[in-house]
């Protein structure tokens, strides 16, 4: 484990059978509250985007606007929240995409993205990979380039990876942590 691995992970935080009994919760809350850790999170995801060459920063409602907005104005990019249905005005994309049990939706501003942007996503954690999957779906919708996804950390066993694989087209997809 490197130096910031080991940063990152001391300072999350496992809470037994959160939201429901049999899930472990892993809460950032700690890392966001020690500045040493949240700026170098920071930092490395700022480097991802540099590397990637993105133009914009995505972030996903709504860990993923607390990772996504400082990542942003570190590396000197424009920021666009991708938002659940019906809490953006005016014009919108929106993109539906299952769920375990049902269906969810989200939306981004129409003009906020365009053909000549390349796209980072930036999250918290990839699990399933539904939802950074549709965002992937709305970038390209929009017109604009899939630089890659990034996120703090990836629940490896629930297969999010393999899910987005063909969504990516060959951008890369970065975890700073695997679990």
């Amino acid at each position: 484990m490197t130096g910031i691995e080991e940063l990152l992970s001391s300072r999350i935080r496992d809470v037994a059978d959160y939201p429901e009994p049999g899930v472990m919760f892993k809460d950032i809350t700690p890392l966001l509250a020690d500045p040493a850790a949240f700026g170098a999170l920071t930092d490395a995801l700022a480097d991802v985007a540099t590397r990637t060459g993105a133009t914009k920063i995505v972030g996903l409602e709504a860990r993923g606007f607390i990772l996504g907005a400082p990542v942003a104005v570190r590396a000197g990019l424009g920021f666009i929240p991708v938002r659940k249905a019906g809490k953006l005005p005016g014009a919108t994309l929106s993109q539906t995409y299952d769920l375990e049990y049902g269906s969810a939706e989200i939306e981004v501003h129409a003009e906020d993205l365009s053909a000549g942007d390349r796209v980072l996503v930036v999250d918290d954690v990839l699990a399933t990979g539904g939802t950074a999957e549709a965002s992937l779906q709305l970038i390209r919708r929009a017109g604009a380039e899939v630089a890659g996804v990034a996120v703090l950390m990836e629940l490896g066993f629930l297969g999010g990876r393999a899910r987005l694989e063909r969504a990516l087209a060959g951008a890369p997809l970065d975890a700073l942590l695997t679990i």
